[in-house]
């Protein structure tokens, strides 16, 4: 087995003693930050005041990590039932973006119901802002060197003019890996310069759709790229949990919009409240 000829980059940006700071939680919370401050200033435009986004954060961040965690850890249960020390090291990665998006979801419809204000509508301001902090925090799993793809050759990946900081990374364990986490990162952020360059096109989206929207692009592009992962949370040998649940949200949205549009009653997106 060669030896890499760049040694790979170090999960870990701070130290203090035992006090540890890793990238993965940094670049988490880098994209978090960036996406309330985006949401906020949506919210100005849909009547929303600022502090709800504070209060809705406080409630949803910790619950979408134990919910990410939690949803990973099942389905990895086997590993971590011989080695319970382990369930709560989220810094080492091994949270799951479905399990915090549904645990933020979850969150949300109550605190929506609790402050009486439109789901609909919180949806579609926060939803371009999460998938830019999916595709930031994939570049935590680059960083821990996790989430790839199969084998594959230095040159493959030079080929697709990939940085060479970048090809270096993929070097895990002596052997090139196809960078899944970038073609994610990368969907992501298109994703979100989509959303925010057209929500606001006059009768293009309705209340609900910006979301819905969301839910098919991304779902579409992780069905895809999570199958060419070797690292998937599986259902058995055959069935990656992910392409599962990115079918089931895709096909779901798109009926709810299908659904709503036949309707023909709700109100346009940019229509403030």
């Amino acid at each position: 087995m060669r030896t890499p000829i760049i040694a790979a980059l170090n999960p870990i940006a701070l130290q203090f003693g035992p006090f540890t700071i890793h990238w993965y939680g940094v670049i988490i919370a880098t994209g978090v930050v960036l996406a309330l401050w985006l949401a906020i200033r949506e919210g100005k435009h849909q009547g929303i005041p600022e502090d709800y986004f504070y209060d809705y954060l406080l409630w949803a961040l910790p619950v979408a990590i134990v919910c990410a965690r939690i949803y990973y850890v099942v389905f990895q249960w086997p590993y971590y039932a011989v080695h319970p020390g382990e369930i709560i090291a989220i810094w080492d990665g091994g949270i799951a973006i479905y399990g915090a998006i549904l645990g933020g979801f979850l969150v949300l419809c109550l605190f929506c119901r609790a402050r009486h204000l439109s789901l609909w509508t919180m949806l579609d301001v926060i939803a371009p802002t999460v998938i830019l902090a999916q595709g930031i925090g994939r570049w935590g799993n680059f960083m821990n060197q996790e989430a790839f793809g199969v084998v594959t050759t230095k040159a493959a990946l030079l080929a697709q003019h990939i940085p060479n900081w970048i090809v270096n990374q993929m070097d895990i364990g002596g052997q090139y890996r196809v960078p899944t986490f970038l073609y994610e990162s990368l969907w992501d952020l298109l994703g979100f310069v989509l959303l925010v360059l057209l929500r606001h096109r006059r009768r293009l989206f309705r209340r609900g759709e910006v979301f819905l929207a969301y839910v098919m692009w991304y779902a579409f592009g992780r069905f895809f790229i999570e199958g060419m992962r070797t690292d998937s949370l599986m259902i058995g040998s055959v069935i990656r949990v992910s392409q599962l649940l990115s079918l089931v949200f895709f096909v779901g949205a798109l009926v709810v919009l299908l659904v709503r549009r036949y309707r023909g009653n709700v109100p346009w997106y940019q229509q403030s409240k």
